[in-house]
């Protein structure tokens, strides 16, 4: 098992749902905590607390993952302060819902800079460090989505495919030197993620963040290559795309989307086409898949 009292973890997306939870949980373990979001209000007051009731240090950056220079900037600091990070949790995601071409460009391209291209400029730069010293863990959050393309959220399904391909070659290339690499893929969690969406999924529908976290660092502690948290259903989904043919595959999954109410109402979700809507772009930045 990894021994996490004493150890550094830097958390990205912390200030709130999964990366909140992570805080907690880590905190409770005797882990000294990165905390890294872009509200640094809302960080200090987490540091304050969890430095107060378990007795660690809290170090607290405030960043925008989605600006290119930030990840230079994270680990300059770091450096700066002598703190080596021992496990690393790239948490914060991005993720947009409705039609793909209703979306500013910018948004779109912000997406892939905060899922993919932070995530692998932050695993670069610290798996390095880790690789020297022969030790550490990264773990990624990528999601149920990973496994087939998502009609209405084609980015965000497609950078956490991305994320899932990138975190298993990681760990077989990883390994041998000493650091843990997993990929965790939660289903549908009841964080922030659908804030702002008009989503009609049930609360039955979410798996609880503390149910997912705890999944997470057991499969981990495990040394898994690959995390499926929550219910036994978000397994069984993922299966589904590998056996199905690619174009029912994709039909499904745009009919899924419209069930969840993140398909613009006029999408034929189920048929041959979409009838051409001008929705308004749903979904922002989040804390999970």
């Amino acid at each position: 098992m990894f021994t996490y009292k004493g150890s550094t973890v830097l958390i990205t997306g912390a200030s709130k749902g999964l990366g909140l939870v992570f805080a907690e949980e880590l905190a409770a373990r005797g882990a000294d905590l990165v905390l890294i979001a872009r509200s640094k209000d809302a960080l200090d007051t987490l540091a304050a607390r969890l430095t107060a009731r378990y007795g660690v240090r809290s170090h607290v950056i405030a960043a925008d993952l989605a600006d290119p220079r930030a990840i230079d900037d994270i680990f300059a600091e770091l450096t700066e302060q002598g703190m080596p990070v021992d496990l690393l949790i790239n948490n914060a995601g991005l993720g947009l819902s409705g039609h793909f071409l209703d979306h500013d460009h910018s948004k779109e391209q912000a997406s892939i800079q905060v899922n993919v291209q932070a995530l692998v400029g932050l695993s670069h730069r610290f798996g390095q460090a880790m690789s020297v010293r022969g030790r550490g863990g990264i773990i990624n959050i990528a999601s149920n989505s990973a496994f087939q393309p998502l009609p209405y959220m084609a980015t965000y399904a497609a950078s956490k495919a991305f994320v899932l391909h990138f975190g298993e070659a990681l760990h077989h290339e990883l390994a041998p030197r000493g650091v843990r690499v997993m990929t965790a893929c939660p289903g549908p969690t009841a964080t922030s993620f659908f804030e702002g969406t008009p989503t009609t999924m049930s609360d039955r529908s979410f798996d609880t963040p503390e149910m997912v976290v705890r999944g997470i660092l057991r499969a981990f502690d495990q040394g898994k290559a690959v995390a499926y948290p929550g219910r036994p259903s978000v397994r069984f989904a993922t299966w589904l795309p590998r056996l199905l043919p690619r174009r029912l595959v994709v039909r499904l999954a745009a009919m899924a989307t419209g069930k969840m109410g993140l398909a613009p109402p006029q999408a034929n979700v189920g048929g041959r086409g979409t009838v051409p809507v001008k929705n308004q772009p749903r979904g922002g930045r989040q804390q999970t898949c």
